[in-house]
Order: structure tokens, then sequence, then C-alpha cells
């Protein structure tokens, strides 16, 4: 397979070039040369914003291409639009934020999308953006040509957003940690390199249409990421469990401030963590234990220094140590709504 890769040098640009390129694909990866391609990757150089920024894709021929632009969708329709005709299959990476909001527990592929969303259009939010994009890959390749991979929350090596990051770096400083509760919450997220193993085989298998991407309800659990996080860094970290209603009482913010961490039984976590993947699933997707997860994410993190990349398009999250130390001494005092310090294995 000839791969084309817009990007391919950042978390899931560069999980899904390398996993090409582990399969022996020939991988062409165009971006504006910021980071080094992945060794045995070809490299072209370009700006998509810019005038006259796609001329090295001009010429040549792929058989599929993987875009994972979320900004202006016109740029999607731009490239799209230059490679009809030179590419078989145009795979774009989206997001569950193209359903309208809040999605019902169980939701599927079926589920309303946002509305307003145009294939020309400059950078809005978020979710418009992506589902502009998805509408911009459809315009040229249709729906059987373009694979839209809306994809959930993504963890894994070489994440750029500091979600999974910021648990294995707070946890690391060791010490007492705020866990927010409860233990047993169930969680979906993909592994960055589940997803890209998915979207290639995806698209060996020409599939078309969109996908929901994220590991089955249940897949684990916040008790079993934290625990997973505090042995894979070896630290004398003491999560400390607090239930929803003390970190909300105490004014920390859900999936910002606590990363991946969205309290039960609302919209949100409706939205976030109980969505239906068995289209994905009855697909051929296949997601790595969280422990696999969270084991590689540190060995990445401290090959690079400790300091994890971050996207300048996305706000920092993580929670300051001042709102942090506020919850934990309503712990130790026995305040309602939070539970006695507990082992870091959860004993």
């Amino acid at each position: 397979m000839r791969l084309l890769v817009l990007g391919g040098t950042e978390f899931v640009g560069r999980v899904v070039a390398e996993a090409a390129l582990g399969r022996g694909w020939e991988v062409t990866v165009f971006n504006r040369g910021r980071h080094e391609p992945p060794a045995g990757a070809r490299l072209l150089r370009g700006d998509r914003t810019a005038e006259g920024g796609l001329a090295a894709l001009a010429g040549g021929d792929w058989d599929a291409v993987v875009d994972t632009w979320s900004a202006a969708p016109r740029a999607v329709r731009e490239t799209a639009r230059l490679l009809r005709g030179r590419t078989g299959r145009y795979a774009y990476v989206s997001s569950r934020s193209v359903y309208a909001w809040p999605s019902p527990p169980g939701a599927g592929e079926d589920a309303p999308l946002v509305e307003g969303a145009a294939a020309d259009a400059g950078p809005t939010e978020y979710a418009l953006d992506k589902r502009g994009g998805e509408l911009a890959a459809l315009e040229s390749f249709g729906a059987e040509g373009s694979l839209l991979v809306r994809a959930g929350l993504i963890l894994g090596p070489y994440e750029n957003i500091g979600r999974l990051p910021w648990w294995l770096t707070r946890i690391a400083r060791g010490g007492p940690v705020l866990a927010p509760g409860p233990r047993d919450l169930p969680l979906q997220y993909i592994d960055a390199r589940d997803l890209a193993n998915w979207l290639l085989g995806a698209l060996e298998g020409a599939l078309g249409g969109p996908y929901d991407l994220v590991s089955p309800p249940g897949h684990t659990t916040m008790g079993a990421l934290l625990e997973a996080c505090v042995a894979a860094t070896g630290a004398d970290a003491e999560l400390c469990w607090a239930e929803p209603e003390a970190i909300l009482d105490a004014g920390i913010e859900p999936w910002t401030e606590l990363p991946v961490w969205v309290p039960p039984g609302g919209e949100m976590f409706d939205s976030v963590h109980r969505t239906d993947v068995s289209r994905a699933l009855g697909t051929g997707l296949v997601c790595r234990p969280v422990t696999e997860t969270v084991e590689d994410t540190w060995r990445w993190l401290t090959g690079i220094g400790g300091i994890p990349p971050r996207r300048p398009d996305r706000p920092a999250v993580g929670l300051g140590p001042e709102a942090e130390a506020k919850v934990l001494a309503a712990l130790r005092e026995g305040v309602p709504g939070t539970t006695p310090r507990e082992g870091a294995s959860g004993q």
C-alpha cells in the first residue's frame, strides 16, 4: 500500500505513519517540516494554510490518504480536491464531538450531528471544524471512498494534549494524590496505536463511512488507570479517593483540571464514556490493556526528558497544587463527600 499521511510527525499522525511502515507500506508524510518524520518515510513539505502551500502534492499517486486536520475545514476541502483521482481512499480522523450535544447514552454512528458545519468554512469551533472536515472529504471522495474515524478520548505515546502525561508526572512526584471517584467509574478511550491498527486495516478492507472509535464501555476504570500510573512510575504516591460531589463543590473542573475524569450520571459522562462501538468492534477493533498504554506512555515520556509536548492550539490541562491541597485537606479532616486516604494499590 502507498499511504500519504497529512501531518505524520505528531501524536496520531505519527503513530499511523509508524504503524504503516511497520506493515511494509510505502509512506509519504506531508507537513511543514517542524518535526522529523518517522525513519523510512518520504517527506514532502508544505503549509496547508499558505497560498500555494499544497504545491508539493501536485504530482504523485497513493492508495490512501490519512488526514488528521482539526482547524479550518477548507484546508481539508482543498487537499481532497487536489488528491481526487490520484488517491484511492480518504481517511479523515474526526471526533465524536461532531455529534449534537448531548449524546444519549449508548449512542452510535446514527446519532444526530451538529448543525451549521460547512466544507468551505474557516476555523470556528472544534465540533464544527471536525464536521466540516468530514463534509469536505465526502464532497470529493463520496460516502464509499471516505473513511470517517470519529475518535473518542485518545491516549498513548506521543500524546500532545497532556491528559495521561499529566497524571503520570503528577503521580511520579509522589505523596498524597487527589483521585477522583468513584474508583470503579468506567472509562472509554482509544490508544492511538489501536486507532492506527484499526484504521490501516479498514483501508485495506476498503471500508467507508463513519465509525466511532473508542474502547468498549467499561474497558477500564478510573481506579485501574491511576493504579497503573502508580505502578508504572514506581512512585511513593498515595491515591486519595474523593467523591464527585466533593470535587465539584471545590470548583474543580472535570476533564480539564482532572483529565479523563467526568463525574458519573450526567450528560458529559454519557457522551464521553458510554458510547456504542459495536460497528468498529465488528470490523476488527482490538484494544490493548490499560496497563500497556500507561507503561508505554511513561516509557516514552521519560525517554524525552519527562516534559510532554503540547499543541499550541489546545489549553493546558491539569490541577494546580493549591486546589489539590484544599481537597486533600478535606480528606484528612473527614469532610463529608470524601473518603479516608487509601494506599496506592487500593488495598
